[in-house]
């Protein structure tokens, strides 16, 4: 990583972190690849940049007319409160779980490899959605290229195991080792249950995903305390939720654990001398602002966004605040330009 590199440099990067959108990040990487200092210390870098660029441009472009690229695109735009990503070592369960959850379409099968490409479907809790997207299996024999491709937007995974396989003392510490070789590392922290400590590698290519393990396939093994066991064998520490593909036992759990581990916050915005629209609100995470609100409303409101009122638990009814201002669970704001 260069040392003493630019303003400009280290915002670029921010940036990078921060972005959501794919061609918010690939104008990010290019700005990257502008502003980083030009020496021998960051060719490497330089290189790593380039790549990630020319994938990213290929993803968005599509399938090339008349001929041939790498196949169909494997990035699924963020969609809902937060999207997180299905890991986890082949015949798991994990797409059998997947259709449970969200009522996706994803191919099951008793045979490994059975999920190709990624699947995304929603996860309903209370009045609004999770998008979970199911991913090919990895093993010591095979991980799809594009895999960390798949992950860079999503905000955590769901690492599911067949706690009935004993196999599994094995294919966890290798999912792990795939994922870290590709600079991709698996955490305990969530922001509303362990916060995790500030990254201090200055990589930013970096991807440190919040995780929990799911145990599936329960209904196969009756002693309650075999995921603590596991667990302790493996040297783990991420939070465990135990399911059931087949019984179905476990799965109401998901939703409240991802709401609250994810600190959601949901907005309900209204039209002055109306009702406010309570069918869907807009999310956004513990720290968020009027300004962040307004953004997901339109873009264009963000930048002439004046002052809003607010009706919630942390204000008067209508009282007036400014852009950053911040918004609690339940919130209703009436945007002003």
């Amino acid at each position: 990583m260069p040392t003493n590199v630019t303003p400009a440099y280290k915002k670029a990067e921010e940036a990078y972190r921060k972005a959501r959108d794919p061609r918010e990040r690939l104008a990010c990487l290019k700005e990257l690849l502008r502003t980083i200092p030009k020496h021998k210390g960051t060719e490497h870098l330089q290189a790593d940049i380039k790549t990630r660029i020319k994938q990213l441009t290929e993803e968005l472009a599509g399938p090339k007319k008349g001929g041939r690229r790498s196949g169909p695109s494997h990035v699924v735009r963020p969609d809902g409160a937060a999207q997180l990503g299905l890991v986890g070592p082949p015949n798991a369960g994990k797409s059998s779980l997947h259709a449970l959850l969200t009522g996706s379409r994803s191919d099951v099968g008793p045979y490994p490899y059975t999920t190709h490409l990624p699947v995304p479907g929603m996860l309903p809790y209370e009045d609004i959605h999770f998008q979970l997207v199911d991913l090919p299996p990895v093993s010591g024999d095979f991980m799809e290229p594009w895999f960390i491709n798949a992950l860079q937007h999503t905000d955590g995974v769901l690492l599911v195991i067949d706690v009935s396989d004993p196999d599994c003392l094995e294919q966890v510490p290798t999912i792990l080792e795939r994922l870290a070789d590709k600079k991709a590392f698996l955490t305990p922290a969530w922001p509303g249950l362990q916060p995790g400590e500030p990254n201090e590698t200055e990589d930013p290519f970096r991807l440190d995903l919040p995780t929990v393990l799911i145990a599936n396939k329960c209904d196969l093994d009756p002693d309650p305390e075999e995921v603590e066991i596991l667990e302790e064998l493996l040297g783990l520490r991420f939070p465990a939720l135990t399911m059931s593909a087949k019984t179905g036992e476990g799965l109401d759990e998901l939703g409240s654990f991802l709401f609250r581990a994810l600190e959601i916050i949901r907005v309900y915005t209204k039209t002055p001398g109306k009702p406010p629209d309570t069918d869907k609100p807009f999310t956004v995470r513990r720290g968020g602002t009027v300004l962040d609100v307004a953004g997901l409303v339109h873009k264009d409101i963000a930048r002439g966004l004046k002052f809003a009122r607010m009706w919630g638990a942390e204000v008067f009814d209508g009282q007036q605040v400014g852009p950053d201002h911040l918004v609690s669970d339940g919130d209703i704001v009436e945007l002003h330009l």
